[in-house]
């Protein structure tokens, strides 16, 4: 069980969806497809996984992503996600010199 701050604020990347909800697999294919290092709360299978994800969006549609910087995203489009991801990235990478 984890407690609110670090659901808030996870030091990775964190989703929570079911196997059953389109949105979900489409989302979780995005974070595959682009090599994301996350984590991955299976509804189905977290006893308290819902509450949780409610308690982060206060909505109860999923997925709901939930990012190091404490912001999050319920039912990203791909391009929303994606988004959120290139500016993540963006601000881990060291400047590049000329």
């Amino acid at each position: 069980m984890s407690s609110e701050s670090t659901d808030l604020h996870p030091e990775r990347i964190t989703m929570y969806g079911a196997a059953w909800c389109i949105d979900c697999r489409r989302s979780k294919a995005l974070l595959d497809t682009r090599k994301v290092d996350y984590d991955y709360v299976d509804l189905e299978q977290v006893v308290d996984g819902a509450d949780r994800a409610k308690a982060i969006s206060g909505r109860t549609q999923i997925p709901v992503v939930v990012f190091p910087d404490g912001t999050h995203m319920t039912e990203p489009t791909d391009a929303q996600l994606g988004t959120k991801l290139d500016e993540l990235f963006a601000a881990q990478s060291p400047p590049r010199s000329l």
